[in-house]
């Protein structure tokens, strides 16, 4: 039987439209099962990409910006450039350079943060790009839930007031601290808070004891605090957390000594796996609500 070139030729290019069809459907069919926390390799600095059972796209902080955008290539597929949520833990640097690019290649529908007084030229600009493409921005002033899903809740934990418009002569003690709840695996990421923040939260917050869904700190999986400083990660506080599973986001060869050898024996004393990005580069941590999954690229 002979065919006709074009026949063939349209029947090639529906084969490949729904080949094509079908990959995003299973990407989004096999996602939504999943809650995925992508802590991305941006050296020496925060960045985590929350990939959300419901389709949402979260970014925790953008490193320094020299790795943030590859490493969101990485993890997000070349058609999704929107992001549903964007946090800002606090204004240095390390985390804020990269939001700036972000802003710049994603579609980024609300922006949290704290409004503390911070005037690098990185973190001015990425309030100037908010203004100008009309953001929502929202300040975190108090202790909140976000639901995300029907399983799925985002829990502000600090700060407990209003920081806006204030001088703080620490920034890292600005940072938001968030727990992430999905059916019976808890994450809780602390940005740079150091161990006046921890002492706060941990073990008796008098203040909120009303309010103790909020200070209820014991996560299975916890980002340490100021890439693994000594100034962050007491005794008491991972005592409260009890995490078995800990992420250090720094960079190799660091100018400050990072992570600290006496955080790494706090945890090993409690048995928690360790997880560098230094060492192990980008760290993905899957769940699916009763069980967790970790890759990394080494």
């Amino acid at each position: 039987m002979i065919f006709d070139k074009k026949v063939v030729i349209i029947f090639l290019i529906i084969a490949v439209v729904v080949s094509l069809g079908l990959t995003v459907f299973l990407y989004y069919f096999n996602s939504q099962k999943q809650l995925e926390l992508n802590f991305l390799d941006v050296g020496q600095g925060d960045a985590i990409l929350i990939k959300t059972p419901y389709g949402q796209n979260i970014l925790i902080d953008g490193g320094d910006g020299k790795k943030i955008l590859p490493e969101l290539s990485r993890v997000l597929p070349f058609y999704d450039r929107t992001l549903d949520l964007m946090i800002l833990t606090h204004p240095h640097d390390d985390h804020a350079g990269g939001l700036v690019k972000v802003l710049k290649r994603y579609r980024t529908q609300k922006i949290l943060y704290t409004g503390v007084v911070h005037t690098s030229p990185v973190y001015l600009e990425w309030l100037n790009i908010i203004k100008r493409k009309n953001i929502p921005l929202t300040i975190i002033d108090r202790p909140q839930t976000i639901t995300l899903g029907a399983d799925l809740r985002l829990q502000i934990l600090y700060p407990v007031e209003s920081l806006l418009n204030q001088e703080m002569e620490n920034l890292n003690n600005s940072s938001i601290i968030i727990k992430l709840i999905y059916q019976n695996e808890k994450f809780l990421l602390v940005g740079d808070a150091e161990t006046e923040v921890e002492n706060d939260l941990a073990p008796d917050p008098s203040p909120y004891k009303g309010e103790g869904s909020y200070f209820n700190l014991q996560s299975n999986v916890l980002k340490i605090g100021h890439h693994g400083s000594d100034t962050s990660s007491s005794e008491n506080f991972l005592a409260a957390v009890k995490p078995k599973i800990a992420i250090i986001q720094v960079g190799k060869d660091n100018d400050f000594g990072h992570p600290s050898l006496r955080v790494i024996n706090r945890l090993e004393r409690l048995g928690a796996k360790i997880y560098r990005t230094d060492l192990n580069g980008w760290i993905d941590v899957v769940s699916d609500g009763k069980t967790i999954d970790i890759h990394s690229s080494r």
